[in-house]
């Protein structure tokens, strides 16, 4: 008689915090290691405490998220989440929303009233991050609707759904090479990509100092923890001429942000904001002319 296989659990930290520090206590908790942050008020699931909202920050390990209790501020507790049934309970309330003018994201199990010329995005993103509805995302899609003219090759630096990598290609990038150390991101990726009839997307789970290739387009949306340290890495990769597209970043990081990237050389473009969240854009130097000598002519 076979053992009954145990479910499996999933250590998660519920945190209460008021509306207007939502966004300085999940930037903290991605930062202390969570691989996602869910937003619960009375209008999503199930409550862990009267009033308020509740942070639900999910960890790939119990001990990180005892860490993170006995470092955050706010009211917490940790509560282990049994069996898969909580990874599908969230699609009810995954709706398609407009983005910028033209993209239009949705869930498979949703339909979108859209208009000509729309830029339709269907993504399912599993356990990985990336549902168009983070602010992060949002601001990262409205600018690459802004920026990409056509033709361009991305590096795409945390792909995690791979929404911001089906997004380019559908407003016209030549193609994209997606990166995630997450091997479940880049399965959620050519998914995507799959349900998407979208080509041109190559991933891997490469870090982005062991890709050697330049591009004109650079878009990372991930954590300051990462982008700071790693600023020359990403910088690298950015082709003379290019630009890079920074976000996932709340908007008191901007001068920090700013000084840290101008001093890898590049400049400042412009900024975007949602609510506390924040999006960068800088430009890379063009490639230095080289100085042709006509010969003299001899006599």
């Amino acid at each position: 008689m076979s053992t009954p296989t145990a479910e499996p659990r999933y250590p998660t930290l519920h945190v209460r915090v008021p509306e207007e520090e939502m966004d300085e206590a999940s930037a903290e908790l991605f930062e202390l290691g969570a691989t996602g942050v869910e937003e619960r008020d009375a209008t999503t699931l199930d409550k862990s405490f009267d009033g308020g909202t509740v942070l639900v920050a999910h960890f790939d390990t119990e001990d990180q998220a005892r860490i993170a209790k006995g470092v955050i501020a706010w009211a917490s507790k940790l509560v282990d989440i049994v069996g898969d049934e909580w990874r599908h309970k969230w699609r009810e309330y995954f709706k398609p929303s407009r983005v910028g003018e033209r993209i239009v994201v949705r869930p498979p199990w949703e339909e979108a009233v859209t208009g000509p010329g729309d830029v339709v995005v269907e993504i399912d993103p599993g356990i990985a991050f990336g549902t168009g509805t983070h602010e992060s995302t949002r601001l990262s899609l409205a600018a690459l609707e802004q920026v990409i003219a056509g033709g361009e090759r991305m590096l795409d630096i945390g792909t995690g759904s791979g929404i911001l990598a089906i997004a380019a290609r559908k407003l016209g990038a030549k193609s994209v090479l997606a990166i995630d150390i997450d091997p479940e991101a880049i399965k959620a990726t050519k998914e995507n990509a799959q349900r998407n009839r979208v080509r041109g997307i190559e991933t891997s789970t490469h870090r982005v100092d062991q890709i050697r290739e330049v591009f004109p387009l650079v878009m990372a949306n991930v954590e300051s923890r990462v982008l700071i340290p790693h600023a020359a890495e990403i910088v690298a990769r950015v082709a003379p001429g290019g630009r890079l597209l920074l976000a996932g970043l709340l908007i008191i990081e901007l001068d920090e942000i700013r000084a840290t990237y101008e001093a890898q050389g590049l400049r400042f473009e412009r900024s975007a904001t949602e609510r506390d969240w924040l999006l960068m854009s800088f430009l890379a130097p063009a490639a230095a002319k080289k100085a042709t000598k006509k010969a003299s002519a001899r006599r």
